[in-house]
């Protein structure tokens, strides 16, 4: 495939700017409102049982149109094309990126036997392991980093309500001990599994505590190591090693943060059983197809990836909140972070030449209605204007109804709240019986005054079911490619992580020998300090 142009070397680009420039910055989302009663069914979209609310976002139909233009003279579809039928896009590694396959239908994604050889016998494994009468398995511990980590723990309890009620699972992931000694501390050697997650088998923070959990083991009477440890990674002959037999292999063409799909999905699938960890595959492949086959005015994946290169590069916007309305998804902002961070935080495109634009925003969130109390003062009256999206879930996997309408009330607020915003004069209309008698009524009303217009999306699941999770993440990953693929750089890499390791590794021994000789002044005092 010959190289798509980038964003910025493109006619749509110019007329983004130019559109931008003499009105679009200036759009009122309470004005876009009251001329078009239909603005909510324009802009609102639907995609494997993911709707998603995009009216209240800072776009109009031209805004739209000249976006949609820009993707198609960036090529966007023969791109995703490429990715699809695994060619060589990770450039710098010259590697497929293939994640998609690992929730195909046998015989219609590239490597279809070998992913599916590998899940059949992963699940069988799976099934014995929670026959807990027979294993005598009753915790289950994970010992990964990065996307062997942050998968599994955010998978786990958003399906809380499928996970096996006799198991028990902890993960593992820091460097620092404070993170595993409480989870060792009540652990049973002879009921316990640990999960040690490594593609090869070498990531300095997951082999530190791999060793640690097997000396505990040992410590404390285990005597079983191949029936207690199992891996997921490519490198059999160290997990042998280390006293492991069984092992789930994956491959070179499965990034970290891409990873769930596969073996590194070990513990969601000990956790919610072999039919459900199929639900969410298919629930990410029905997101695929949808990716892949809906016309671009329609499709989700493309129009959100639009949407963050408008508000990025056009509106200036540096970052994006995620408030999911739903405790079981706490851990869905962080897992975000990586995948678009590290996928998108880049300098350079494909050619190596520095971008001059700017590339992924800062991810960041919390569960509703926990951000309410934290950050979203800073959302509706801070100066930084925070486009912010909602994931609501309809009908809730517990049987207090009332909590869930005060939450699902609250969510639809927040949104609404931020889009109206109050003037001045309402303000100054109304009795705060909490305000000081000491300040001028004009005064505490420009306290009071919320600017509004402030964009937000929001999502709407019906249920949160392994299929709906496996599609909302999907979602995430397709708009990640889309605005990666967009600003022309490399979405599937991550040499930022190499720098910091390469320095620990030179600085591990001089923590022992308090060799300083080389380093900075900072990093020497610091060393010295820290003996």
């Amino acid at each position: 495939m010959s190289r798509a142009p980038r964003c910025d070397r493109t006619p749509a680009w110019a007329a983004l700017g130019r559109h931008f420039g003499t009105g679009a910055h200036a759009l009122d989302l309470r004005d876009a409102f009251a001329a078009d009663a239909s603005r909510f069914e324009s802009f609102s979209f639907e995609a494997a049982g993911i709707f998603a609310d995009l009216s209240k976002n800072l776009i109009d139909a031209p805004t739209l149109d000249l976006l949609l233009a820009l993707a198609r003279e960036c090529r966007i579809a023969e791109r995703r094309e490429a990715l699809f039928a695994g060619e060589p896009v990770n450039a710098t590694e010259g590697r497929s990126v293939l994640h998609t396959a690992l929730r195909a239908p046998r015989g219609t994604a590239p490597h279809g036997d070998e992913v599916h050889e590998v899940l059949e016998r992963m699940l069988g494994y799976v099934e014995r392991i929670r026959d807990t009468a027979t294993s005598g398995i009753r915790d289950i511990v994970n010992i990964g980093i990065g996307g062997s980590d942050l998968g599994p723990q955010m998978v786990v309890p958003a399906l809380d309500a499928w996970v096996h009620r006799g198991l028990r699972f902890h993960f593992v992931s820091n460097v620092d001990g404070h993170d595993i000694a409480p989870v060792l501390r009540d652990l049973d050697p002879a009921s316990t599994l640990f999960v040690i997650a490594s593609k090869t088998f070498t990531t300095q923070e997951t082999m530190a505590n791999a060793h640690v959990a097997k000396q505990w083991f040992l410590d404390h009477g285990g005597t079983d190591t191949q029936r207690h440890f199992v891996a997921t990674t490519t490198n059999v002959a160290a997990a042998a090693a280390f006293g492991i037999d069984t092992t789930f292999g994956f491959w070179d063409w499965v990034g970290g943060r891409y990873s769930l799909w596969s073996a590194i999905g070990l513990p969601i699938a000990l956790a919610i059983g072999a039919e459900s960890f199929r639900e969410l595959l298919a629930g990410a492949h029905a997101m695929d197809v949808h990716a892949r086959e809906a016309p671009d005015a329609r499709n989700l994946p493309l129009l959100l990836g639009l949407l963050d290169v408008w508000y990025r590069n056009f509106h200036g916007f540096t970052s994006r909140s995620v408030a999911p309305y739903h405790q079981g998804l706490r851990r869905f902002p962080a897992y975000l972070q990586q995948l678009e961070m590290e996928s998108n935080g880049k300098r350079v495109d494909l050619d190596g030449e520095p971008v001059p634009f700017a590339t992924s925003p800062v991810v960041w969130g919390e569960p509703g209605t926990n951000g309410q109390h934290a950050y979203f003062q800073m959302l509706h009256q801070g100066t930084d204007v925070i486009p912010v999206e909602f994931i609501l879930v309809r009908e809730p996997t517990h049987p207090y109804a009332d909590l869930h309408t005060k939450l699902l009330a609250n969510g639809l607020a927040q949104a609404q709240a931020l889009m109206l915003g109050k003037r001045a004069d309402e303000a100054l209309g109304e009795h705060v019986p909490t305000a000081s008698p000491d300040i001028a009524p004009d005064v505490l009303a420009r306290h009071r005054t919320f600017p509004g217009n402030r964009p937000s999306t929001t999502f709407v699941l019906d249920k949160l079911t392994p299929a709906a999770l496996g599609a909302l993440v999907a979602l995430y990953e397709h708009r990640v490619f889309t605005s990666g693929a967009l600003w022309g750089i490399n979405s599937f890499d991550q040499w930022g992580v190499e720098l910091g390791k390469a320095l620990c590794n030179d600085l591990l021994p001089r923590m022992t020998s308090g060799d300083t000789t080389g380093l900075d002044g900072s990093t020497a005092g610091l060393l010295r300090r820290l003996r």
